[in-house]
């Protein structure tokens, strides 16, 4: 299937490792011109490295908002557009709900709240000049259903669903689609303490129908999907990918 993603232009946060990895990877090899955003220098040069033609990179603090806010015009000045937006950054810092002050709450809305909608806005006015455009968040499972000691990540992942669904609202009659992927558990460094120890993961696995963790690879099908013209008249949808756990009884 062509998903005609050929020449389009995206900016993927979070693209150093994990989930963002895989995004701008399936992404480039679909031809789409990528802007990788990360804060490790380091991965983001290996990520280059895997299609120099197609993928170039930029560091970004995601609590600097100016920062955030120039990634569109940078992807410009690169590509020459910018036609697709994946949120992917996020923190997950666990703990007590009693032991989490107030500043790590503001970092984690700030990254995974505050940046995502800084980006979508800065994005704006190019997508809706041109009448066509994808914002493409990655939230949670956390996000749908809540987890102890991820009280403050899950509050933030719960707040990027209800503002995909308003956005898309909003942007609809122009062209723009605006829609979200959850995850659920996927092997990714996130995940190591959970990988690192056999008892862990039989016990966390137990929990997954499908009987396995994702691979990062798996996500990015999807992204590609919703990046694409096919997926048009899908707008505030979201996409639940975690192998069946959310819908457990």
């Amino acid at each position: 299937m062509d998903l005609q993603l050929e020449g389009k232009v995206a900016i993927v946060t979070g693209a150093g490792r994990g989930l963002g990895r895989a995004a701008a990877l399936a992404l480039a090899a679909e031809g789409v011109r990528v802007l990788g955003v990360a804060r490790s220098q380091d991965e983001l040069r290996t990520l280059a490295e895997t299609d120099p033609q197609r993928i170039a990179v930029r560091t970004c603090d995601m609590l600097d908002t100016a920062a955030v806010a120039a990634l569109p015009e940078a992807a410009i000045a690169q590509f020459g557009r910018i036609d697709i937006v994946v949120n992917n950054a996020g923190i997950a810092p666990a703990g007590a709900f009693v032991d989490m002050d107030d500043e790590t709450w503001r970092r984690v809305f700030g990254v995974n709240v505050f940046a995502c909608a800084t980006l979508a806005r800065a994005a704006g006015p190019h997508l809706l000049a041109q009448g066509s455009g994808k914002i493409i968040n990655i939230a949670s499972t956390s996000g749908l259903l809540g987890k102890p000691t991820l009280v403050a990540y899950s509050s933030s992942k719960g707040a990027v669903l209800q503002m995909t669904k308003a956005l898309a609202g909003e942007w609809a009659k122009h062209g723009v689609q605006v829609d979200a992927i959850a995850p659920g558990a996927y092997e990714t460094e996130a995940q190591s303490a959970v990988l690192e120890s056999q008892e862990i993961l039989a016990r966390r696995l137990r929990k997954i129908p499908a009987g396995r963790m994702g691979a990062p690879e798996e996500i990015g099908p999807l992204v590609c999907l919703l990046a694409s013209p096919a997926s048009d008249f899908v707008t505030g949808a979201v996409f639940v990918a975690d192998g069946g756990e959310s819908s457990k009884l």
